[in-house]
């Protein structure tokens, strides 16, 4: 059972990230050859201020 993490920073919308579980998922379907009832899609949603680029945070 494929689990695929996305990190990213807070403001995408439920369509957008429902897109985005679909177009994960059948990537993973076709490359991986399993199934989309196997395959889990976990948006993480990160704070700016808790990630850091290039040694700088983001939210500066």
């Amino acid at each position: 059972m494929p689990i695929i993490r996305v990190e990213m920073w807070p403001g995408r919308t439920h369509e957008q990230k429902a897109a985005l579980a679909k177009a994960i998922t059948d990537a993973v379907v076709t490359i991986a050859r399993t199934t989309p009832e196997a395959t889990i899609v976990v948006f993480e949603e990160v704070a700016k201020e808790n990630w850091a680029q290039a040694g700088k945070l983001s939210s500066d």
